[in-house]
Parts: C-alpha cells; sequence; structure tokens
C-alpha cells in the first residue's frame, strides 16, 4: 500500500532535532515509505493533524474521542512511542478502525534497568551523601548507612514484561520476590520465581516495593494510605511506572512522618510535581525519563517502525493494545485496502 507516515512534532527540538536522537526512522525510507514530522506541535490530536497520514508515530499528544470526526481521514495505525497508553482512547480509535500499537519491545530493559538503578539509590541513599560532599560535611557519613538489596524481599507491583525483566536483572542478588498482579497467570510466575500475594500481605511483607502496574481505573491509587500503612518503617518505595498508581500527598506524609524509610519516584501525579514531595529529604526523585537512553530511543523507534512496516505491508502489527479492533471487519478492509 501507498503509506505517508506522520511523527508527532514534539520530537523535536528548538535547533530542529531530533531530541531522541536516532529512533530508526531511516527504515522507513530504506523501505520506500515517506514520512514528515507534523506541521504543528499539539497537546491532543485533532482530526485536520491526523488526516493527511496512513499512519501516526507519537509521543505526547493524548488522543481523544475528539481526535476523530465524521468525514475526516483517519490513519490506520496510531504507533505510540512508549508503553503507557493512559491518554489514548481506546473505545474511540476501535470504533473508528483505528490500531494502537506500543513498544514493549524496546521499554523493557530500559524501564527494569532504571527500576533498579533508582532502588539501588535509595537504598545506598546517593543523594543524602552526594549532598554531603558537595556540602563539605564528609564527617557526617556515619550517619547516613546505606542498605544492601542481597537477600531483601521485593514486592513487585505489576508483573508484566518490564516486571519480568526486573526480576531477571534482580537475580543476582539473591532477593524474594512477591508479586502482586491479578492478571499474571500463576504458572507464569512460577516460572519467573514470583510467589503471587494480594497487596495488603505484598506491603507488609517487602523491604522494598517496585510499583510497575499499567495505569487504569482500577490500579488508581493502588499505593495508598493503607498499603502505606502496611510498609514497614525500613522500607522503601520505587515508582517508574505511572504516577497516580501511588496516591502522592498519602506517600508525602508517609515518608514525612516516618511510616516508610524512602522512595525513589521517576514519576509523579502531577508533572512537575506539585505535592512537596521534592522538598522532603529521604527521596530521589528523576523528571520522568530515568529510563531515557540512547537504548530506549532506538527501541522504540524501531517498534513503531515494525509497526508501520507491517501495515504498510497489509500485515496486523504486534502490540496492538486495542486488540478488538483485529477482529472488526471493517478495520481488516481497510488494512487490506492500505486506507
Amino acid at each position: 500500500m501507498t503509506c505517508t507516515v506522520g511523527v508527532s512534532r514534539d520530537f523535536l527540538g528548538e535547533d530542529g532535532r531530533n531530541l531522541w536522537g536516532d529512533i530508526g526512522l531511516g527504515r522507513l525510507e530504506q523501505a520506500g515509505v515517506r514520512w514528515e514530522y507534523l506541521p504543528r506541535d499539539v497537546p491532543a490530536f485533532e482530526p485536520a493533524d491526523l488526516a493527511p497520514y496512513s499512519a501516526v508515530i507519537f509521543a505526547a499528544p493524548a488522543v481523544t474521542e475528539s481526535s476523530f470526526a465524521d468525514g475526516v481521514p483517519r490513519p490506520l495505525l496510531l504507533a505510540r512511542f512508549g508503553v503507557g497508553y493512559d491518554t489514548v482512547a481506546l473505545d474511540a480509535c476501535t470504533a473508528r478502525d483505528v490500531a494502537v500499537t506500543i513498544t514493549p519491545d524496546g521499554a523493557r530493559r530500559p524501564v527494569a534497568t532504571a527500576a533498579l538503578t533508582l532502588l539501588l539509590s535509595v537504598l545506598h541513599r546517593s543523594v543524602t551523601k552526594d549532598r554531603l560532599v558537595r556540602e563539605g560535611r564528609w564527617a557526617e557519613r556515619a550517619l547516613h548507612m546505606g542498605r544492601g538489596l542481597t537477600g531483601a524481599t521485593v514486592g513487585l507491583v505489576g508483573v508484566g514484561n518490564t516486571g519480568a525483566e526486573f526480576v531477571r536483572l534482580l537475580a543476582p542478588f539473591g532477593v524474594t520476590v512477591l508479586g502482586h498482579d491479578p492478571f499474571c497467570p500463576p504458572e507464569r510466575a512460577a516460572e519467573l520465581g514470583v510467589r503471587l500475594v494480594d497487596a495488603d500481605a505484598l506491603a507488609a511483607d517487602s523491604d522494598a516495593v517496585v510499583v510497575m502496574a499499567a495505569l487504569t481505573p482500577e490500579t488508581f491509587h493502588l499505593v495508598g494510605e493503607r498499603f502505606l500503612a502496611r510498609m514497614r518503617p525500613d522500607a522503601v518505595l520505587v515508582n517508574v511506572a505511572r504516577g497516580p498508581l501511588v496516591d502522592e500527598d498519602a506517600l508525602v506524609a508517609a515518608l514525612r512522618d516516618g511510616l516508610i524509610a524512602g522512595a525513589g519516584l521517576d514519576v509523579f501525579e502531577s508533572e512537575p510535581p506539585t505535592s512537596g514531595i521534592e522538598r522532603l529529604p529521604n527521596v530521589t526523585l528523576a523528571p520522568h525519563s530515568l529510563a531515557w537512553t540512547s537504548e530506549m530511543s532506538l527501541g522504540n523507534g524501531s517498534s513503531c517502525v515494525d509497526a508501520v512496516l507491517a501495515v504498510a505491508r497489509g500485515e496486523a502489527p504486534r502490540f496492538v493494545v486495542n486488540r478488538a479492533v483485529l477482529e472488526r471487519p471493517s478495520f481488516l478492509a481497510r488494512l487490506e485496502n492500505g486506507r
């Protein structure tokens, strides 16, 4: 099929270069697929933004019900550069015969590595120790002893693709891994060496809790006042998934009152954060970018390009999140006809 691909303009810096570096778009050119950056940067797509393209690779813009309109052409594919899709109205996309893909193969290892980095940083109190050096407080170093990960119990909220990769990275530390994920088959958990438990048990029995679940109405504030109150006073919390999985006001109170020992966050309920968590001394923070590496850029981009090229061949792409669209005869007809 003849395929014109749009790439959302939020990829570009002020100098006109791609902020993410090489994301594999050269493969589109090699396949004879024309691509271009969208003319404008928008917080949410409007019908006119999407109309010229057979497929759109995007990062930040939201996809809403208003992104589509009767009588206005729409893409066959929206390829999300990343794994989160809570800003995408999946039902609206399915009703319009638009497939939405994500990039678990590109993000899995970088996000898992970021989670381990953040966990070790919190346990070793690296931010505090950095401050001791910068502020000339070297003599205080013995007052800020860290904790080892070896032999600890790590509780994982969400045992999906990234969670499984994180478990593999933990293997050399000889940890016990608990998991809370109602969608994880017991046999898969057993294969990974993860013991599935309910949220209360995970909170109470873990030395460290790492949040890696998807954000859904069911997981909103899953880690809230009740969960935090059940954690040990010397336990720590790490979140590399989505900010609203954690009730940030409750977390601030727990950290301030000593209910838990520390936290590491790469995501926040409001970004930048407004809860005051950035003023607490027992947190390690990153601006929702700890996993942003050349490895992730190329991995996510290549996954998006794979999806585009599949559609260009008239094939259903991998990693479609609105799976129902693949059973719609009208979508399959669009896929066969290239539009």
